[in-house]
């Protein structure tokens, strides 16, 4: 695990997407693993720009996000499908057949996370995962006590990360309580896993991730295991730490 610390939220989204655009440009059909959330913001942001001002083209890449809810269309503004379209899809020059994006209105759920798996494995496997992190430690919608081997399922979503997007929504009850996830041990499969986040909010997450020990309650905390995980975060993340230092 190598972490890497930086001073502001624009210097780690800027990291984060050299070292994508450095795999994309290695390996044209780049299979990616995207996240959702306010984090990953800079970095999509970031590549957008690599796309207009550098050349840098996903026409080859594929992408496959880690969750959805449950009961949203692709069309609602809340719908992980909608953020991404908006806030990333639309701004590149991605082939819409090599996108993947969990579909919460699937009539089998069950089915449709076996499938998702079996597609991600006909693909060999995602090359460079992206991930958030949740203040109690969540990766993905692997809320705490999520087995540590489990892989693409349905997800009850526990009260915090309900409160947590409830601004995202005109108000609490509207928030789905289940969600489609992909599993931690699905996530740990990446070849590589870029684990993003800032501001204090994010602090004690990055401490108990980085340095506590692996457990089940601290889903993030896995990828202490992982052979190539990158950790980048900005100052304030990285407050709580014992030892700042890249390792």
């Amino acid at each position: 695990m190598l972490l890497s610390i930086k001073d502001t939220f624009e210097d780690m989204s800027r990291e984060a997407a050299k070292l994508i655009a450095d795999r994309i440009h290695r390996k044209p059909s780049l299979v990616l693993g995207l996240a959702t959330g306010s984090t990953p913001l800079g970095l999509y942001k970031e590549l957008i720009r690599m796309h207009k001002e550098e050349g840098l083209s996903f026409a080859k890449v594929t992408t496959f996000n880690l969750d959805e809810y449950i009961g949203l269309p692709r069309t609602h503004p809340q719908s992980y499908y909608y953020f991404m379209w908006e806030n990333f899809f639309k701004h590149i020059d991605i082939d819409r057949r090599y996108i993947y994006v969990p579909n919460g209105m699937a009539t089998d759920i069950e089915g449709h996370c076996e499938w998702y798996e079996n597609e991600i494995k006909r693909l060999d496997g995602i090359d460079v995962q992206v991930l958030g992190i949740g203040a109690n430690g969540h990766i993905a919608f692997n809320e705490p006590g999520s087995s540590l081997g489990s892989r693409t399922r349905i997800k009850t979503l526990t009260e915090q990360t309900v409160k947590d997007n409830a601004r995202f929504f005109k108000s609490t009850e509207e928030v789905p309580k289940t969600a489609i996830t992909m599993g931690i041990g699905t996530i740990m499969e990446a070849k590589e896993i870029i684990l993003l986040a800032n501001s204090t909010s994010k602090a004690r997450a990055i401490k108990e991730a980085v340095e506590g020990p692996i457990m089940a309650m601290v889903p993030a905390s896995i990828i202490q295991m992982h052979r190539k995980a990158y950790v980048i975060v900005d100052k304030a993340a990285a407050s709580a730490l014992t030892h700042q230092f890249n390792g």
